[in-house]
C-alpha cells in the first residue's frame, strides 16, 4: 500500500477511518474489476477499517466486509461489473442462489432424508403463517351473484367469508355441462394492473372452465375488492401473506362442499405474487395435486411483497428459497414457466436441475417440466397460457379438442371478456360490504393472537 506524501495517512487514531469510494477504488485495482455505483448509494460514506477489510485473494468477501455495515450488498452483472445495491432481504445474486442451492443439495441425498427435512418444512411454514392459530372457517353461506352464460362455460362472482368479518372476492368460472365431478383450480391473483379484472385472467379460467374445470379466480389481500375493506397500504404488512395463503386453502373447502366438485383433482396455477402462492399452495395443501407456477420460481429471489416474503417462512430450516418449496410438490405433476427477462432466467441451468433431483429421489422425473420463453418478460402471457393448457388437461383430465380449432391448435376466441364492474361481488362502495366486514387491521392481526406492529 502506498500512501500520498500530502494525503493524511489514515491511523489507529481515526479508527483507520477512510472513503467507502476510496476502498472499492482499491478493491478494483486488486482483482482487475469494475464496481459500478450507478444507483449513487455511496455518496460521502465513510467506513472505519475500510481498507482493513479487503481480503486479497477473496473478491467477494472483500466486497461484502466493505459494503454489508452500510446495509450495502452488490450483484455480479453479465458484463462482469459488480453493482452495488442496497440490501434487500428477498433478493440476492445469482451466485448466492447457486451457493444455496449446493448447500442444500447436501443436506439429503434420498428420498427418506428429504422427506424428513420436507416434514419439518412444512411444519415451521404453517407457524411462521400463523396458520396453526387462524380461527374456523365461518360458516355462513358464501355471496354468489346471478350466473352469466357464455359459449361453453358459465361465470359467477363470490364473496367468501374466510375468516370472521374477512371477505375474499372471486369469480368462478364453471363449464355449461358438467357430466359426473369436475377437477378444480385455483387461480390465485399477482400483481399484475387490473387485477382479477384484466383480460389475460378471464381468458385464463374461461378456457380451462370450457375445458371442463371449475375455476376460482380470487384476489390479493388489500387489492382489488379487498381495497374496500382495508387500504392499499395494508397490503405490505405481514398479514398480506397469512390471508392470501388462507384465501387459497379456504377456497378449497368450500369447493370442497360442490357436489360437482371433484377434489382428487385439483390444479393450482398463477404468475408472479399468483406464482408465490402456487408455490405455498402446493407445499402446505396435499389437496393440490398439480401445479403450474409462473415466473416466480428462483433460488435468489422470494418476492418483493411482503405478501409473498412478509412471514420468514423463507428462513425455515436455516434458510430455504422458492426453488426448494417448488420441490416440496414432489412428485406431484408440476410446470414451472420461466423467462428471461425477470428473476427466472436462471431457471433452466440453475433451479429446474435441482427441482428435478429432487423429483428424482420418487423416481418421478418426468413429473417436472419447464417451459422457458427467453426472449420474454415477466407476465402470464398468451405463450406461457399455451404451454399451460396442456399440461393441466393431461394431469387433470382436461377436454383440449373442447378449445381446439380445426388446425388443433388452441383457439381463445370465444372468451367474452367482461368489464370490470361486471364482476364485481361488492361494487366499489364500501356500504355495500356485509354488516359484519371488520376494517380494522388491528383486530385481524388479533385474530392470530398478534398485534399490529406496523402501524398505518
Amino acid at each position: 500500500m502506498v500512501f500520498c506524501s500530502n494525503a493524511q495517512i489514515p491511523t489507529s487514531d481515526t479508527n483507520y477511518r477512510v472513503s467507502v469510494k476510496e476502498t472499492l477504488h482499491k478493491i478494483e485495482e486488486l482483482f482487475h474489476i469494475t464496481i459500478s455505483d450507478r444507483k449513487k448509494l455511496l455518496g460521502d460514506l465513510e467506513l472505519d477499517y475500510g481498507t482493513w477489510r479487503i481480503q486479497p485473494g477473496n473478491l467477494e468477501m472483500s466486497l461484502t466486509n466493505v459494503l454489508a455495515p452500510l446495509g450495502l450488498t452488490f450483484f455480479k452483472e453479465a458484463d462482469g461489473t459488480y453493482l452495488i445495491r442496497k440490501f434487500e432481504y428477498p433478493r440476492r445474486s445469482e451466485a448466492i442462489g447457486l451457493e444455496r442451492l449446493t448447500y442444500l443439495e447436501g443436506l439429503y441425498n434420498t428420498k427418506e432424508t428429504w422427506e424428513e427435512r420436507k416434514s419439518s418444512m412444512k411444519e415451521c411454514m404453517k407457524v411462521s403463517l400463523a396458520l396453526d392459530k387462524a380461527p374456523p372457517m365461518p360458516t355462513g353461506k358464501p355471496i354468489l351473484s346471478k350466473i352469466r352464460k357464455y359459449k361453453g362455460y358459465t361465470v359467477q362472482n363470490i364473496g367468501l367469508e374466510i375468516l370472521p368479518g374477512v371477505y375474499t372476492a372471486g369469480t368462478i368460472y364453471r363449464p355449461t355441462k358438467i357430466k359426473g365431478k369436475a377437477p378444480v383450480i385455483l387461480t390465485p391473483n399477482g400483481h399484475f394492473k387490473d387485477e382479477r379484472y384484466r383480460e389475460s385472467e378471464q381468458i385464463r379460467c374461461a378456457v380451462l372452465a370450457k375445458m371442463g374445470a371449475i375455476v376460482v379466480s380470487y384476489d390479493l389481500f388489500a387489492w382489488g375488492e379487498s381495497k374496500l375493506q382495508f387500504p392499499v397500504e395494508a397490503h405490505h404488512n405481514s398479514i398480506a401473506q397469512v390471508v392470501e395463503v388462507l384465501d387459497g386453502i379456504r377456497f378449497l373447502d368450500y369447493l370442497a362442499t360442490l357436489k360437482e366438485a371433484d377434489m382428487t383433482r385439483v390444479g393450482v396455477t398463477g404468475g408472479s405474487g399468483g406464482g408465490s402462492h402456487t408455490l405455498f399452495l402446493a407445499a402446505l395443501d396435499d389437496r393440490v395435486t398439480v401445479s403450474v407456477p409462473v415466473v416466480m420460481v428462483s433460488s435468489h429471489f422470494s418476492g418483493g411483497c411482503p405478501c409473498e416474503s412478509g412471514r420468514p417462512i423463507h428462513l425455515c430450516g436455516n434458510g430455504t428459497n422458492n426453488a426448494e418449496i417448488a420441490a416440496m410438490a414432489a412428485p406431484k405433476p408440476q410446470l414451472i414457466i420461466s423467462d428471461g427477462g425477470d428473476w427466472t432466467s436462471t431457471v433452466p441451468e440453475l433451479e429446474f436441475p435441482f427441482i428435478q433431483r429432487t423429483y428424482g429421489f420418487y423416481h418421478a422425473k418426468d413429473k417436472i417440466r419447464n417451459a422457458h420463453f427467453g426472449n420474454e418478460g415477466h407476465d402470464y402471457g398468451v405463450s406461457k397460457r399455451m404451454a399451460m393448457y396442456p399440461f393441466m388437461a393431461k394431469y387433470l383430465g382436461l377436454d383440449i379438442k373442447k378449445v381446439s380449432n380445426s388446425s388443433g391448435k388452441i383457439d381463445e376466441s370465444f372468451v367474452t371478456v367482461e368489464p370490470k364492474e361486471t364482476l364485481y361481488v361488492f361494487g366499489n362502495k364500501e356500504e355495500n360490504l356485509p354488516e359484519n366486514a371488520i376494517t380494522d387491521i388491528d383486530i385481524l392481526y388479533q385474530y392470530f393472537g398478534e398485534e399490529n406492529y406496523k402501524k398505518l
